[in-house]
């Protein structure tokens, strides 16, 4: 049964991958045998892919700009490249900038759209055209416990995040018949920089450990199972899911 969870010789592709959720799930494809390369667009990038790979495999680095529409064919060709293929795309880009909808920056709600809904379209898009001339591919997108519910201060996020769900739904629609898997991860609370406003908060953060039935926040590697999963034969026949990895979250 282990082959089922085998990815040697495959070609992932992970944006986002040098932040903390994306380097863990880059980490993992790896781990199982997959050949990765990481898009960011920061100099953590190369700092992350040579921290993940070793002297008889790499990860390799690609630098670029995600939110730019007009280079982001460009920035998906140079990562196919480099890969010589792509067999999975794991989307795990974007950004939250927490605030209250009646006086939000609508400067910053387009910024969080475009970063976190439209540019994992176009992605997901690219990255078709590709699996869909080949026969296969695993296509994985980042959801969030805010595709499920509304959330707090967070309108920008919850409108993305809730239409990245929705879309790898459709998605799935479209390709699964065609040999293309379509399917999403809503890691629950974890961990990250990226909310630390919300687990450093003396209030919000004991309401959210009291609905935990885990006992705890989760940790980025506790999404490495899942991506493994949907990134390998053993969910074939695993289309439009969104999977929850929340300790519990939607279960209370």
């Amino acid at each position: 049964m282990h082959h089922a969870f085998d990815l040697t010789g495959r070609r992932a592709l992970v944006t986002g991958g040098s932040g903390v959720l994306g380097s863990a799930m880059a980490s993992a494809l790896y781990e199982a045998g997959a050949d990765v390369a990481i898009v960011g667009r920061s100099d953590r990038t190369d700092e992350v892919a040579r921290t993940l790979g070793s002297p008889n495999r790499l990860v390799r680095a690609v630098r670029g700009d995600l939110l730019n529409r007009d280079t982001l064919p460009a920035l998906f060709e140079s990562a196919l490249q480099t890969l010589g293929g792509l067999d999975i795309l794991v989307s795990c880009h974007g950004m939250v900038r927490a605030g209250d909808a009646v006086t939000y920056d609508l400067a910053v709600w387009d910024e969080t759209l475009e970063s976190n809904l439209n540019s994992v379209f176009q992605l997901c898009q690219l990255a078709a055209r590709h699996m869909l001339a080949q026969g296969h591919g695993k296509i994985i997108n980042v959801a969030s416990m805010l595709s499920f519910g509304g959330g707090f201060r967070a309108a920008a996020y919850a409108a993305a995040k809730g239409g990245v769900a929705q879309m790898t739904k459709a998605l799935a629609n479209e390709w699964a018949s065609q040999g293309v898997n379509v399917n999403a991860i809503a890691p629950g609370y974890i961990q990250t920089p990226l909310n630390q406003h919300i687990w450093a908060d003396p209030v919000r953060n004991p309401q959210i450990l009291a609905r935990l039935p885990a006992g705890r926040w989760g940790e980025p590697d506790d999404l490495k199972g899942a991506v493994i999963f949907l990134a390998s034969p053993a969910s074939d026949y695993i289309h439009g899911v969104i999977l929850p990895v929340d300790g519990g979250w939607l279960s209370r």
